[in-house]
């Protein structure tokens, strides 16, 4: 695999393709018109404009990135995550072009895709699973009989939802009617597939997820587990490997099922397989993500593996080089996810230039971004800007690593999650290790983060007196941002 066409943008097709690189393979974008200026555009051996900023006219067009690959000579296509990446479809006319799709079968991605045949496959190998349907049900009376025998609340989940989508939460037995209606109708606007069945609700659950690895020859193996319980929107902010809470007892035993929900489906490449841990500490297999996850990063700092070189590699028909005893657990690692988001209006996007943005450095310190000072971030896509990924010995140095790389990367123009993401580690539910995904419900207000925008007012006022101090003095013209983050810790004692 000389020459790789990566189907995606921003900080996922950079990340990729600076892999790609070490290993002597060439590196192709594809981008949309108001990426043309973007980093992993400029940083690719080579560059093709694929359409219009919409994703629909430009990043989900499969038949002409394939018709594209084939044009200039791709041996293999990486589809990141998102856009293509679990599109069955895409996998399936890559493999009929002769190319070689960096991903699973397109048979793993239909049966995974979808939650009744993905706990159908599974339930094959004993997983443990939260009591409920095991079909689609539209039967008002069935669902009454249902939920009465599993108990109340329960859940109505889409089956080929995500994201928070087609999934209504019922409590009372007169609600079920309404709220099955809902779910369905969002699910097939949403998805295209109306399909819904009922689970018993976890109350207090953790989303703990676990990273697999599987050759095609035979090999699986997990690569332990990461824990993603902070949320807001159904959509994980704060990520960390290992979790706070598992035994090492507990976490064989769910690495054990990951692997078995794996060879479930036949599945080749990287994937996670996710789970719901009740307050007892017992786990229910929630799906598969057919993909490289955005958290991948905190499972490559605590076991030294560059999840996307063994994804070419497995591409390539090679065998894993090491087997589950050789896998450690190697200190902890934390990750946040910098959103151009307004923690303070319910989270919504704030869409704008990017007037300063100075990232964080030092040991154990990563960011995986694709912007640069000057940039807008567009409408068009996910808000997110950035990863802030820090590794450390032990959890509490990881929560303190990740406190000064918050202090020292400075954005502005536009509202980020930098602020809530730094409140949210100090939370005393989060450094005790007793959260759960209500974390944000129980504990955030808007108000927690008001004391954040008068100290960066407060930094600001004083970075302005001192730079025109220092300026009057200086020969040379300054630089006062370059080492913002010094500034920063010392103006605000």
């Amino acid at each position: 695999m000389q020459k790789i066409l990566i189907a995606n943008r921003g900080e996922i097709a950079l990340r990729i393709m600076k892999s790609a690189k070490e290993m002597g393979i060439t590196t192709v974008a594809v981008y949309s018109e108001v990426d043309r200026n973007a980093p992993f555009v400029q940083y690719a051996d080579e560059s093709y404009c694929i359409g219009p900023a919409p994703s629909n006219q430009s990043y989900l067009r499969g038949e002409a990135i394939i018709e594209l690959a084939l044009k200039i000579g791709v041996d293999g296509i990486h589809p990141g995550y998102g856009f293509l990446s679990e599109n069955a479809d895409f996998a399936r006319k890559v493999k009929a072009a002769g190319i070689t799709f960096i991903g699973p079968s397109p048979e793993s991605i239909e049966v995974m895709g979808s939650k009744l045949a993905a706990k159908a496959a599974a339930r094959k190998y004993q997983i443990p699973m939260v009591p409920g349907t095991e079909d689609a049900i539209d039967d008002l009376e069935q669902a009454q009989r249902v939920a009465l025998e599993v108990g109340l609340p329960i859940l109505i989940k889409a089956s080929a939802g995500g994201g928070g989508k087609g999934m209504r939460i019922v409590e009372k037995i007169e609600e079920i009617e309404e709220q099955m209606a809902r779910a369905i109708s969002e699910a097939q606007n949403a998805f295209g597939d109306g399909s819904v069945f009922i689970e018993r609700y976890v109350a207090g659950p953790r989303h703990i997820e676990v990273q697999v690895l599987a050759d095609t020859h035979g090999n699986i193996v997990h690569l332990f587990e990461r824990e993603c319980s902070i949320q807001r929107r159904h959509q994980k902010v704060v990520e960390e490997a290992p979790s706070a809470v598992l035994t090492p007892e507990l976490r064989a035993a769910m690495g054990k099922s990951a692997v078995d929900v794996a060879r479930s489906c036949d599945y080749i490449g990287a994937g996670t397989v996710e789970f719901l841990v009740d307050e007892n500490r017992n786990y229910f297999f929630l799906e598969m993500n057919t993909r490289l996850q955005v958290e991948h990063p905190v499972t490559e700092m605590i076991t030294g593996i560059d999840l996307v070189k063994e994804q070419i590699k497995v591409a390539r028909g090679e065998r894993l080089s090491f087997t589950q005893e050789d896998l450690k657990i190697n200190g902890h690692a934390l990750e946040i996810r910098v959103y151009a988001e307004d923690p303070q209006n319910n989270f919504l996007p704030d869409i704008g230039t990017l007037k300063t943005y100075i990232r964080p450095s030092g040991p154990g310190v990563r960011v995986d971004d694709g912007f640069e000072e000057g940039m807008e971030i567009p409408i068009y896509y996910d808000p997110m800007i950035a990863k802030l990924i820090v590794h450390a010995p032990t959890r509490q140095a990881a929560i303190d690593k990740m406190t000064r790389a918050i202090q020292d990367y400075h954005i502005t123009g536009i509202k980020t999650t930098l602020p809530f993401c730094s409140w949210a580690i100090n939370q005393p539910a989060f450094t005790s290790g007793d959260f759960d995904t209500h974390f944000v419900k129980k504990y955030y207000t808007p108000e927690v983060l008001d004391h954040f925008d008068e100290e960066e007012a407060q930094i600001a006022a004083m970075l302005a007196a001192m730079m025109i101090e220092e300026g009057k003095n200086a020969k040379q013209p300054i630089a006062p941002l370059s080492n913002l983050g010094a500034w920063k810790r010392r103006y605000k004692n």
